[in-house]
């Protein structure tokens, strides 16, 4: 099989790369170049010392160990002498045994956990006539995945793959997308497909499905009514929506924000929470952050929400973070600064920790991993202050392809003792990374984590993916231009849906 010489790249994804909501970074710092120049030289030299293929060390959890070992290295290395901290504010738990020692490889990188993922995305081109999103695909690199028709790359089996065979999640949510729900690549009836074929292999309930609502679109009492519609027909178990959207897209002002600031006497948002309450639905998942410039994408109307609804849980997907703005100590000087408004919004308003706002970390994760300092101070702030019972695990998957990268740098990351002194921030145990992973996730949704009847032990999945065609790496745009160009379609087909709303 001629796919068993490809070499499938490292087992760590260090860019530049986007889920299509921001622009990836022009050109990787040199310490990130560093570290992808030392992580192939040190997988290709252990390959080699094991007598091992280079594909085959490469899909192992070794060559995962070998590559966080050179960004931990690299990042030492790089960590100014003027720092306020001898060393940086986070680093990688990785002993050198693990990069040729199988079993030492398993117990840091791949230690039993319950993996609830709260944010996945498919796209699926071939059972339904789309009228929208039809061209969504062409901007992921993705498309080169092997099939004769690119389209297949992000469809329902490329998803259970990635999300089921090649990383240790157990459940998850499918979370809608910024497409017009009507003849959507990732519709609620797609969806709902999607878990009942995960349904029929494994006659477990390891996929649950959120329901789009876009209360600006249309007229609010279609609106309301198509959550009613929505809730009858598919067994959702949260709300989901985009307050930025479409105005991120179109630049035409139709955003709206959770706390109604500019609408007092036409609202959109109070009628819409009560009727997620009055649907017996009350958890609300909003886009925060990554806002495409949009001043509707702020996380700051989220406190005002939660003190007015203390029965209704937000959920701030991607906890307000912004890619460029580096992640830093929450200070009143850095309130308006990524995540930071978040906190703001929550201090300002009497919202505690462990209350009724959570955070999400999607795409956030996959962004501040490659940089442990800004990690460590987003997961710290995060636990600190969102709370540990309140910090939910979603990675935005497929668009990074496998998760599994991003599961196991969170289970081997550490905040530094100096960090947790004079930031605050809790220590990372295994027992609060768990709570993260999955745990968090399972209360908010009543899931019981015992309950997967169709589960591979992680020995025999680590073996399944070291046999499995394909590669590592991350599947979302890698340039500027790609990534305008899925915003270019985003904005035709919101042209389109205009055309017929007029």
């Amino acid at each position: 099989m001629d796919w068993m010489d490809d070499d499938p790249g490292l087992p760590i994804e260090f860019g530049p790369c986007s889920n299509g909501e921001y622009d990836p970074e022009p050109a990787l710092p040199p310490v990130l170049r560093e570290t992808i120049r030392r992580a192939r030289d040190l997988c290709s030299e252990t390959a080699d010392r094991l007598g091992m293929s280079r594909r085959e060390f490469l899909l192992s959890a070794c060559g995962a160990a070998a590559t966080m070992l050179a960004l931990d290295a690299c990042t030492r290395a790089s960590h100014p002498a003027t720092a306020p901290t001898s060393a940086p504010g986070g680093s990688l738990a990785v002993s050198p045994s693990a990069t040729v020692e199988p079993s030492a490889a398993a117990e840091e990188l791949d230690w039993d956990a319950f993996v609830f993922d709260i944010q996945g995305h498919l796209l699926e081109y071939h059972l339904n006539p789309i009228l929208n999103g039809q061209d969504f695909w062409q901007a992921f690199p993705q498309r080169d995945c092997g099939e004769s028709d690119p389209r297949v790359c992000y469809s329902i089996d490329h998803f259970l793959e990635l999300m089921f065979l090649r990383s240790d999640t157990k459940k998850l949510v499918l979370s809608a997308l910024p497409i017009y729900p009507e003849g959507s690549p990732e519709s609620a009836e797609i969806m709902d497909v999607t878990r009942r074929a995960q349904l029929a292999l494994c006659r477990d309930e390891r996929i649950l499905l959120h329901g789009q609502a876009l209360p600006n679109v249309g007229t609010l009492p279609a609106a309301l009514d198509a959550m009613e519609v929505t809730a009858k027909t598919y067994p959702i178990v949260a709300w989901k929506t985009f307050t930025h959207f479409p105005a991120a897209f179109e630049h035409d002002g139709n955003g709206w924000y959770l706390d109604d600031r500019d609408r007092p006497h036409d609202p959109i948002a109070e009628p819409f929470i009560r009727k997620a309450v009055e649907l017996g639905l009350p958890t609300i998942c909003i886009h925060k952050g990554l806002s495409l410039g949009s001043p509707f994408a702020t996380p700051d109307d989220v406190g005002p929400a939660a003190r007015r609804h203390p029965d209704v849980n937000f959920v701030a997907y991607h906890s307000g973070f912004e890619a460029g703005t580096p992640e830093v100590a929450y200070t009143p000087g850095t309130r308006n600064h990524g995540t930071n408004r978040l906190l703001w919004s929550m201090e300002r308003t009497g919202i505690g920790p462990n209350e009724n706002v959570y955070a999400e970390i999607g795409s956030s994760w996959w962004y501040v991993m490659r940089y442990p300092a800004q990690a460590a101070h987003f997961l710290g702030k995060l636990l600190r202050f969102v709370g540990e019972d309140n910090v939910l695990w979603g990675t935005d998957c497929l668009f990074y392809g496998s998760p599994q990268p991003l599961i196991r740098m969170l289970k081997v990351f550490t905040i530094s003792p100096e960090f947790q002194e004079r930031y605050g921030y809790p220590e990372l145990t295994r027992e609060r990374k768990s709570k993260i992973l999955g745990l968090n996730a399972a209360r908010l949704y009543g899931v019981d984590p015992t309950d997967v009847a169709c589960e591979f032990s992680l020995d025999e999945l680590e073996r399944i993916r070291r046999q499995l065609p394909g590669r590592n790496g991350a599947l979302g745009p890698r340039s500027v231009a790609e990534t305008r160009a899925f915003r270019d379609d985003d904005r035709e087909q919101w042209t389109r849906m205009a055309q017929v709303l007029a």
